[in-house]
């Protein structure tokens, strides 16, 4: 039951009997899921065990590192002490790492390898959250896709494995987008596929990603005095208000993974003055490309709609920082994944297991839709807690923080590693992405 107050200034908790069931179902569904599996033989055992060594070794360092993430959070293209830890450790083990690279201060460059054979890119978060730290885990990635790079680097040194590997600093992507820069700027030119991490409640092969844009309405209307002479006025904030009443009713008639949610941003200045301006802005976001479309249509439709109502002007800014694609698996890489994360004493969930409704955004699915990627859930937290809180932040920079830190660097590694080994794992994932659409031209498909 939710919690009761008589306190009329405290919130009532929202009752949490849905969440209870949804965990139930996940751990009943759990039991008796069939993890993914694949049929390829991937890289030679030696190599793994190899790699595999390399990330313990480092592990001192990359627990540092994701300690000193956390510890010092940074937001949105402001990571210039993260991007700095992640290129003093690398130089310390070896590797020269670029910083400020594709169109990004904060953005970073690593290679080892090279010749005829694959690329692979890891990828590296490291931003924050305003007010909350590392609620989102970006520690635990930054730290474990160096781990994965190092793992690789002894690899390829070795000369058992041919091709290329390449870590990729990849800032802002809370809410900044930054990889959709970075690939306009050619920072996938050439890559054959990607591998990251996400920190969860679960661990998860497959997750769904919804796709997320932006729009900003602002109305303008005639100020009045709102006692006198109300009837000269026209109020933007009346506008404002309908809009949202509008995206309310729309709720009950998009797909249940669909979501719309929305504030105000400007509602006027007093209430003896009709408002001559106000400003809303809402995030859309839907599973896949062409449902995102539709949903972002009718969502401008209603926003003109209450310009109308109210005899208001408006302007629609639809996506101030680069919109998010929904994610699209590749499950030859997932099976990948799973297989290495069971040989650090995790069961990987195959799709289907963690409800889709449980899901937000990333713009690592504008990656997906250029180059087959992965994006796999790891869990460091325990399934009550939600990304995104502070309860979540303390959880990264927990023990079970470190754990995903080492257990995600050895599978991100040993994945990428069997994509450089194996050819026709690597021409199977290829086959895949082709068969789900092959490269979407986002640049054309957001115009």
């Amino acid at each position: 039951m939710a919690e009761q107050t008589s306190d009329p200034a405290r919130p009532t908790r929202p009752d949490p009997a849905y969440l209870d069931s949804v965990r139930a179902g996940i751990e009943r569904a759990a039991a008796t899921a069939t993890p993914l599996t694949s049929g390829y033989a991937g890289a030679a055992e030696a190599l793994r065990a190899e790699a595999e060594a390399a990330v313990e070794a480092a592990g001192p360092d990359l627990l540092a590192l994701s300690h000193d993430l956390h510890a010092y959070p940074e937001e949105a293209f402001a990571e210039h002490r993260s991007v700095r830890a992640l290129a003093d450790l690398l130089a310390r083990h070896g590797v020269e790492a670029a910083v400020g690279v594709h169109g990004l201060g904060t953005a970073l460059r690593a290679q080892v390898g090279g010749g005829d054979g694959p690329v692979v890119a890891v990828l590296a978060e490291y931003d924050a959250l305003p007010g909350i730290g590392h609620g989102c885990g970006h520690n635990v990635i930054g730290a474990a896709a160096v781990g994965a790079f190092l793992g690789l680097a002894r690899a390829l040194r070795s000369g058992g494995v041919a091709g290329t590997a390449v870590l990729l600093g990849t800032p802002a992507e809370e809410g900044g987008g930054g990889k959709e820069t970075m690939a306009r700027e050619g920072a996938f030119a050439g890559v054959d596929a990607v591998v990251m991490l996400h920190p969860f409640s679960y661990d998860v092969a497959v997750q769904p990603f919804l796709g997320r844009r932006q729009v900003r309405a602002t109305y303008t209307g005639v100020p009045a005095h709102a006692s006198a002479q109300p009837f000269m006025g026209r109020n933007a904030l009346d506008a404002v208000v309908a809009g949202y009443q509008g995206i309310a009713m729309l709720r009950q008639h998009v797909p249940p993974t669909d979501r719309v949610h929305g504030i105000v941003l400007d509602g006027g200045q007093r209430p003896n003055v009709v408002p001559a301006r106000a400003v809303s802005e809402y995030y859309v976001r839907s599973a896949e490309p062409a449902t995102l479309t539709d949903l972002c249509a009718r969502v401008d439709t209603i926003l003109r709609a209450a310009a109308a109502m109210t005899g208001c002007g408006v302007e629609l800014e639809w996506d101030r920082a680069p919109a998010y694609l929904p994610i699209r698996a590749n499950r030859e890489m997932a099976a990948r994944w799973t297989l290495h994360q069971r040989r650090r004493g995790r069961t990987s969930l195959p799709p289907g297991i963690v409800p889709e409704t449980l899901a937000g955004s990333t713009d690592l699915g504008n990656v997906s839709v250029r180059v087959p990627s992965i994006h796999p859930m790891l869990a460091v937290a325990g399934p009550g807690l939600s990304l995104h809180t502070a309860e979540f932040a303390a959880a990264a920079g927990s023990p079970s923080g470190d754990a995903g830190v080492l257990d995600g660097a050895v599978g991100l590694a040993l994945t990428a590693l069997d994509l450089l080994a194996d050819a026709d794992l690597l021409a199977a994932v290829r086959a895949e992405f082709e068969a789900a659409g092959g490269v979407l031209d986002v640049e054309a498909f957001l115009a």
